[in-house]
């Protein structure tokens, strides 16, 4: 099935950086299952907040790092220059009609979508991390340059 990205996954990758962007942009045309972009440049203030979650405020724990003393890849300057571009991104698989973010075949669509993604990138020369790859912290929805 042929899939684009939404005007939410457009907007969610405004301020990415444009290799970032073109992987994502070329991915989702022929990926084993629909996904969204949830989420892409971040600034300080919303980095804080996701640290706070957990810590300070209710939720469970979703990131490590407090975007003031360490920066996110999500966060412009992460990769030392000012450049207003982000190097991450975190999606979900789209299917049943919406977002999946807690469904029990979330962690499996990631899996796959994300097996496409990294061939997808291998192809186009771009290196990408996946952060399902990650022991501590596992971060399913999380893509990123390097």
């Amino acid at each position: 099935m042929k899939y684009k990205l939404s005007k939410r996954s457009l907007d969610n990758l405004e301020g990415v950086h444009p290799n970032l962007v073109k992987v994502m942009k070329a991915a989702i045309t022929d990926s084993p299952v629909d996904f969204t972009i949830t989420e892409g440049l971040r600034d300080t203030e919303r980095q804080k907040s996701l640290y706070a979650q957990g810590r300070t405020r209710p939720g469970i724990k979703v990131t490590n790092v407090d975007g003031v003393k360490r920066l996110s890849n999500h966060q412009d300057e992460a990769d030392g220059k000012k450049d207003g571009l982000g190097q991450a991104v975190d999606l979900y698989p789209f299917f049943s009609g919406q977002v999946q973010v807690h469904h029990k075949d979330t962690i499996k669509n990631l899996k796959l979508i994300a097996d496409h993604i990294k061939a997808t990138a291998k192809k186009l020369g771009i290196r990408i991390t996946w952060g399902g790859d990650w022991k501590s912290p596992y971060d399913p929805p999380h893509f990123q340059l390097g």
